[in-house]
């Protein structure tokens, strides 16, 4: 009974860990590297931009911040897409939600 027990709590952790780790590595580097970047490449900005990132991955699934970096770049669009995206309600509440989410991790991390 107790390994049986024991198979189900273990098998259930990696599901777990995984939900709340659903970043790439590569999506959690490219923005460390961006924010070293903008924060002058010092070793305490790699651990500033280190600890954003994980602010930003526990408030905010991969899904809605790749969503919220696709409006952000978009936004940046001059003519007509831009200005599509820009008036868009769901478009801006998207990136409101992201902006949020660096609010808090810029508090918790800078």
């Amino acid at each position: 009974m107790r390994s049986l027990l024991a198979a189900l709590l273990l098998g259930a952790v990696p599901a777990a860990a995984a939900e709340l780790n659903d970043y790439p590595t590569a999506a959690r580097a490219d923005y460390v590297f961006g924010c070293m970047k903008a924060n002058g490449d010092t070793r305490i900005a790699l651990d500033q931009c280190s600890c954003s990132i994980d602010i930003i991955a526990s408030i905010l699934p991969y899904e809605s911040y790749v969503a919220a970096e696709t409006v952000a770049s978009v936004n940046q669009q001059a003519g007509q897409i831009g200005s599509m995206m820009r008036n868009t309600g769901a478009a801006r509440d998207t990136l409101e939600t992201l902006r949020r989410a660096q609010a808090e991790a810029q508090v918790r991390c800078f």
